[in-house]
């Protein structure tokens, strides 16, 4: 735990634009007594390979299903490689993590040249709260030297992973492409502080009082804003050192207040986490861009009207030929959306 050093804290007051990966119109009755969605949804899926963790880019169409709420969607749109990417690059302050940000530094802009001209990054770190080192641009340099400044930085606050995620998906609704496919990347050792009241007091005084996102209200951030969340993944003596301080803390307050996990998250999402060690951090960055650029895009039309705010779950699957042939392939999507 940390107190944020050289940082000039930036407030952004952001406008809420609606559902990303969600395009939509209403059919109104001459009567005007209901309304019939015809939206199209737009969901992000990676097949991968459970025996060699390689990712599967040769598929077609008709070798996906989708489902929402168990009922197979009829695909009317699918792409890949085609939306440009929409990317926040969101940096753990905690001081295991900082040698590998130094690592990744050193080789950050040659790792973002994976992204294409016409993708946007944006770069925050946080510890207690969240701060934005550099907005969206498109400048490859720009990010570079924020992925640069938060190698420098430190922390002695409270590391608060729910609130770190919320904030991003937060930003991303902000994206300047409004039909950009949304990821957080995410660099971190996993090692989370429980955000109970105590904690806060103590070691969360640039909170200032205010109260932290829950976990539930990060992943309806992530699931409203249809972002993916991927993180690399590098572990130390000294985070497995932290990692056993955390898991000895109260129970009671991990239930009472889930700390968040990268995993979790990934899992929610559909996204991936990719573990690391020393230098290979840039080339794992290039990896995870490039595994991006695989990625499938989908897109429906629900089959049945529901009322505005439902919770509608996904779910993305090989067709049954496709799982005779290819037994070991399995997929990752987010697991829902709000309408």
């Amino acid at each position: 735990m940390r107190v944020l050093t050289g940082v000039s804290l930036l407030c952004w007051l952001l406008a809420w634009q609606g559902l990303a990966g969600v395009q939509h119109s209403t059919l109104i009755h001459e009567t005007d007594s209901y309304r019939v969605d015809v939206r199209l949804v737009q969901v992000d899926a990676q097949v991968i390979s459970k025996k060699t963790h390689q990712v599967a880019g040769s598929l077609r169409q008709h070798d996906l299903r989708v489902y929402e709420d168990g009922v197979q969607q009829q695909i009317s749109t699918f792409s890949q490689d085609e939306l440009p990417l929409s990317v926040v690059l969101l940096v753990d302050l905690t001081d295991t993590v900082r040698p590998v940000l130094q690592a990744l530094s050193q080789g950050a802009q040659q790792a973002l040249q994976h992204l294409k001209p016409q993708d946007e990054v944006a770069v925050m770190v946080y510890s207690a709260s969240t701060y934005l080192l550099q907005s969206f641009t498109t400048d490859r340099s720009l990010a570079a030297a924020a992925i640069d400044k938060a190698a420098h930085l430190g922390s002695q606050e409270a590391a608060f992973f729910n609130e770190a995620v919320f904030q991003a998906g937060w930003y991303l609704s902000a994206a300047k492409n409004p039909d950009s496919r949304r990821v957080i990347l995410w660099f971190t050792d996993n090692v989370p502080n429980t955000p109970s009241p105590e904690l806060k007091a103590r070691a969360g005084r640039s909170l200032s009082g205010k109260e932290l996102h829950t976990e539930k209200q990060a992943l309806e951030q992530l699931f409203r804003t249809g972002t993916v969340v991927c993180a690399l993944l590098k572990r130390s003596p000294l985070s497995d050192q932290h990692d056993m301080g955390y898991r000895s803390e109260m129970a009671v307050d991990r239930r009472l207040y889930p700390p968040g996990d990268v995993h979790q998250y990934a899992r929610a999402t559909g996204g991936l986490v990719v573990e690391s060690s020393g230098k290979t951090v840039p080339a794992k960055l290039a990896e995870l861009i490039d595994d991006l650029r695989l990625r499938y895009t989908l897109g429906y039309r629900p089959s049945v009207a529901k009322p505005q705010g439902t919770f509608c779950t996904i779910k993305v699957e090989l067709a049954p030929e496709v799982k005779k042939l290819q037994k070991d392939l399995v997929v990752e999507a987010r697991q829902g959306y709000y309408r």
